[in-house]
């Protein structure tokens, strides 16, 4: 089992709807947050221990990640979509998108 957790801002649109997206994904268990402080699902220490690989949105959500969660990241392999902040929750733009760049990443 692949323990896939992805992570934007807010935790409210862009990492929500990826996480609903690929909850059927054989061989994965999913789940998001945000790296703001104020995010609906705040990134932890327990969320990226249970991760093993984590999807960030943006560049500035690795960069935010490295300065923040450091020493929790040691083996963890960090992938960014490059998918900016343009999306409502479930729009079929975003789902499209991520149906397109996340599959190649996860277990066939």
């Amino acid at each position: 089992m692949v323990n896939v957790l992805f992570i934007c801002s807010q935790n409210r649109l862009r990492s929500p709807t990826a996480e609903q997206v690929f909850a059927d994904w054989p061989g994965v268990e999913t789940a998001s947050a945000g790296i703001n402080h104020d995010a609906q699902v705040p990134v932890c220490p327990e969320l990226l221990e249970w991760a093993n690989l984590i999807l960030v949105m943006e560049p500035r959500h690795r960069s935010k990640l490295s300065s923040k969660f450091k020493p929790h990241l040691r083996d963890k392999k960090i992938i960014c979509l490059n998918i900016p902040d343009d999306f409502e929750f479930m729009a079929p733009e975003l789902i499209e998108i991520l149906r397109k760049q996340v599959p190649q990443f996860l277990p066939d």
